[in-house]
């Protein structure tokens, strides 16, 4: 189990002091400091842990927030940017004495630009918010995480979140263009801009998935693309996972392009049809959703080629849709897939990443070390780029199980880096795989990231006890 830090016995006085400076340069109610409403600041969807911070504040503008940024480091108090709270492996939890800084109030489209494709956002918007309002225009914002109802683009950016589509589209890192940005000291800069990329370093590559350490992103300049003419998917059902593995591998190495390639076994298809009404076949082991899009001969075209290549796996069902209910309906299915197993059971969500040649040896694997733990598991992942995403239910009332959980977590994440892939694909290190982290790197490799930490934020004041293994952190000014 992940050992949360105590409680320093001096927050409550700093925290009087605190909230009294803040609240001279912010209205009283961006200011929360009473026990019952800090309780909801106290975790993210990695809800095994909780931790009340010391204050929340809720900025407004950029200036607020660089006003903030500036009293907190005056006083020694942590920093953890906060969207909407959806990670998945504790990036915004709060440590005792840290300040959370929500930005869900700084969710405004400032600029659409729709010759030069690009749009200009606050990064508490939405992610779904981001293409509902340039959707009436003819464009959207490609990436689409699963939380992307929820989900803030400021923790999509930290994170560097993918979704469905990001087979053909890519994920944050390639639909982000600029951002402006707090820093440790409250200087206010931008990287980037409303252009293809910039010059010099890529200081806005180091940023996209630094996971909140860097500085606190206010605004975002973001790609947006035309809608595409049409989009259909069609349904592949197998009678074992690494057929469906094997499949997925084959489709890709064809040189086909589909827009999304989703993977989900048998007991998250069963638990999202009862959920969501999808349509999908209860009498498979697996099943594949594969979209594509462009004109209705375009696709047919698609759709034929990606059938005769699986053909040779022998799907037990073929279900094109024929129009737009059912590609709604089938896509409803995956969506709905994490929150209909989580009336089932308490679960935690992985998202290790391996090639697609390992996908088959890698479920066969996962099914092995659930029985060996005697543990239940949903596989629903983004199959086209290996981004695996186990769902291992547990009692989370019960410490034996919660633990059990956590080992067999530990140990697909590692399977994962055995296969020559990698702790995490888009929901971040958080405090889930910190200490895994020596499992991907060595030493010296982790010492070198941490010093690009270090010239960001010397102090090491934006979101602490995340990403390194404690005992480096706690050790870094001795190496």
């Amino acid at each position: 189990m992940i050992e949360m830090p105590k409680p320093d016995e001096s927050v409550i006085a700093k925290r009087a002091a605190l909230a009294a400076q803040l609240r001279a340069v912010l209205p009283n109610e961006q200011v929360i400091d009473t026990a019952e409403e800090l309780k909801a600041y106290e975790c993210d969807a990695l809800n095994s842990y909780r931790q009340p911070p010391m204050l929340v504040v809720l900025p407004d503008t950029t200036e607020q927030v660089a006003k903030i940024v500036k009293l907190c480091a005056s006083a020694g108090a942590p920093i953890v940017p906060r969207g909407s709270g959806t990670s998945l492996a504790g990036g915004s939890l709060p440590t005792a004495d840290a300040v959370v800084l929500g930005l869900s109030r700084m969710n405004d489209v400032l600029e659409v630009d729709t010759e030069n494709r690009v749009i200009r956002v606050e990064t508490g918007i939405t992610n779904l918010a981001v293409s509902a309002n340039i959707a009436h225009e003819g464009f959207f914002y490609a990436p689409d995480p699963s939380s992307q109802l929820a989900c803030a683009i400021g923790g999509n950016i930290a994170m560097n979140s993918g979704g469905a589509h990001c087979l053909k589209y890519g994920v944050t890192t390639n639909n982000l263009l600029g951002v402006k940005m707090v820093m440790a000291d409250g200087e206010i800069v931008e990287i980037g801009g409303a252009h293809l990329d910039a010059g010099g370093y890529d200081l806005l590559g180091l940023i996209c998935g630094s996971e909140g350490q860097f500085g606190i992103v206010t605004e975002a300049t973001l790609k947006i693309l035309p809608l595409a003419e049409g989009a259909r998917p069609i349904l592949f059902g197998f009678d074992t996972n690494e057929v469906a593995g094997e499949a997925v591998a084959a489709i890709i190495k064809a040189g086909l392009s589909p827009v999304a390639l989703e993977f989900m076994d048998k007991p998250a298809i069963t638990v999202s049809e009862n959920f969501a009404k999808a349509g999908y076949p209860l009498d498979v082991e697996a099943l594949l959703i594969c979209e594509v899009e462009g004109s209705e001969e375009e696709i047919d075209e698609q759709l034929t080629r990606i059938e005769a290549v699986v053909a040779p796996f022998k799907p037990s069902t073929v279900k094109r849709s024929a129009n737009d209910i059912e590609s709604a309906k089938i896509w409803a299915g995956r969506k709905a897939a994490f929150g209909a197993i989580g009336q089932l059971a308490d679960y935690i969500c992985l998202d290790g990443c391996v090639p697609l040649s390992e996908l088959a040896s890698v479920l066969s694997e996962t099914a092995r070390l659930a029985e060996k733990y005697d543990l239940k598991v949903a596989n629903v992942f983004h199959a086209g780029d290996g981004n695996l995403h186990p769902l291992i239910m547990y009692e989370a009332n019960d410490p034996n199980s919660a633990r059990k959980a956590e080992e067999l977590g530990a140990d697909l994440l590692r399977l994962c880096v055995e296969k020559d892939g990698c702790l995490t694909g888009e929901h971040g290190v958080g405090i889930e795989k910190r200490e895994l982290m020596l499992t991907q790197f060595n030493e010296r490799e982790l010492r070198q990231q941490m010093a690009v930490k270090d010239a960001f934020d010397a102090g090491w004041m934006f979101n602490p006890a995340k990403v390194f293994p404690l005992e480096l952190i706690e050790t870094r000014d001795a190496a």
